[in-house]
């Protein structure tokens, strides 16, 4: 415990009294030292710019002699060009009316002709009476600040550069994929005797390849083949895997077009070739379709595999979707099982397939909701006999509609008798 009446150490007020001495002898600077040396420039002129004194440290940074300056200089000679424009029709004014002024970015020559950013802040010093006698200026170097407003202006145009580049490669790309994505598809369907077709094909990701498509085509026989599916994964890969299915749907059906034997086809294709680390598979739909002349029919043969089922449209206005149960996705199994169906289609009928990128998409205010199969069928309930390229036409306004909720690409076709009555035109909008 320390005792109230114990004396200090004397040589802890030897040490006290030793830096007390050394910041007095710091402090003995005198006033015209501290305004000659100071870390900036000072100046004084005369109301009409006329300079009356001037410290060494702007002096320095000038490379003047003070001989030279002060009484035969004024202060818009210190000035470039164009901080003299400025200084006349700005600065001076405005200090004349306001009295101070502070802050304003100048830049000043030097006796070599070359210059210094500064930023210059000034006063207007008045006698006891009121009238103005003459103006103190202050003067900061500002090269280093100016050296980093150029480093930001020149990172902010690298950036810029790089933004506007990667636009254009951006753009390159998704006019590049589109071409790949057309080319996986047919440019337009063929014409077939006694039946319209419509298609349409909606990218979800302009910069992302489909693994959507589709094909319609004629057989040897009179008949003609038609298919169409979506590819697991997206991506090259995927569009390979596209092209590979195409080929190989459009090869089997020349040798045996009946829809289960195609499938099972390129079933073995996809299987023998995709089977190791990265395996591929598809859903798919292949179909025949078989007109009759003699009473303008059309027989629909299918076989599903994995696929959402076809949606039949009745002239009379009924709806519903073709059953496939229990179809296995192609290239999963090595021996899997594919679902036949078959309808006939009479004038004013019509037959709708389509990808899983419509049901699927993401509905409702938080996106939670599926848009689903009834939906789908509600919704071209309104077009039943009407012709194939007013339903597509009225699904491709849906799914613009559904916006950032289609998040997969979506393939449509429509196949369609010609009615032998105008369509009346949809009842109810269901988008």
């Amino acid at each position: 415990m320390c005792r109230t009446d114990e004396s200090s150490d004397p040589h802890e007020t030897s040490d006290a009294a030793s830096t007390d001495a050394v910041f007095t002898a710091l402090l003995e600077d005198s006033v015209e030292e501290l305004y000659e040396s100071a870390p900036c420039g000072y100046l004084s002129t005369l109301m009409d710019g006329t300079i009356a004194k001037i410290n060494a440290t702007l002096l320095g940074w000038l490379g003047l002699e003070r001989d030279a300056v002060v009484g035969r200089k004024r202060f818009a000679d210190l000035l470039t060009v164009g901080g003299r424009l400025y200084h006349e029709t700005h600065f001076a004014p405005l200090l004349q009316m306001k009295g101070e002024i502070g802050g304003i970015a100048m830049e000043m020559k030097t006796a070599v002709g070359g210059r210094i950013p500064v930023l210059v802040s000034s006063v207007v010093k008045h006698s006891s009476t009121g009238e103005p006698m003459l103006i103190r200026a202050t003067v900061f170097d500002a090269s280093d600040r100016r050296s980093y407003e150029q480093e930001l202006l020149r990172r902010k145009e690298e950036a810029e550069k790089a933004r506007r580049q990667a636009e254009a490669d951006r753009a390159r790309l998704q006019e590049a994929l589109a071409v790949l994505q057309q080319s996986l598809v047919p440019a337009v369907l063929p014409t077939v005797p006694g039946v319209q077709t419509a298609v349409h094909y909606h990218t979800a990701a302009p910069d992302r390849l489909g693994g959507d498509f589709y094909d319609l085509f004629p057989l040897n026989d009179g008949r003609w083949a038609f298919f169409l599916g979506d590819v697991s994964g997206k991506g090259p890969k995927a569009a390979a895997v596209t092209s590979l299915i195409r080929y190989t749907l459009r090869t089997a059906a020349l040798h045996d077009p009946e829809p289960v034997t195609a499938l099972t086809t390129l079933n073995t294709a996809l299987h023998e070739r995709y089977s190791g680390d990265d395996p591929r598979y598809c859903t798919a739909v292949f179909g025949i379709l078989t007109p009759h002349a003699d009473s303008g029919d059309v027989t629909v043969s299918l076989a599903s595999g994995g696929h959402p089922p076809a949606l039949v449209l009745r002239a009379n206005g009924e709806s519903d979707f073709l059953p496939t149960p229990g179809g296995f996705l192609v290239g999963a199994l090595a021996h899997p099982r594919f679902t036949p169906a078959a309808t006939t289609l009479t004038p004013g009928d019509g037959l709708l397939l389509y990808t899983d990128g419509l049901t699927e998409a993401r509905t409702g205010t938080d996106r939670t909701s599926l848009y689903g199969d009834q939906a789908l069928r509600d919704f071209a309930a309104d077009y039943a006999g009407a012709p194939p390229g007013e339903l597509i036409q009225a699904l491709s306004r849906l799914l613009d509609s559904l916006g950032e909720g289609v998040d997969d690409d979506t393939a449509l076709l429509a196949l369609g008798i010609p009615s032998t009555s105008p369509h009346p035109g949809p009842g109810t909008s269901h988008s």
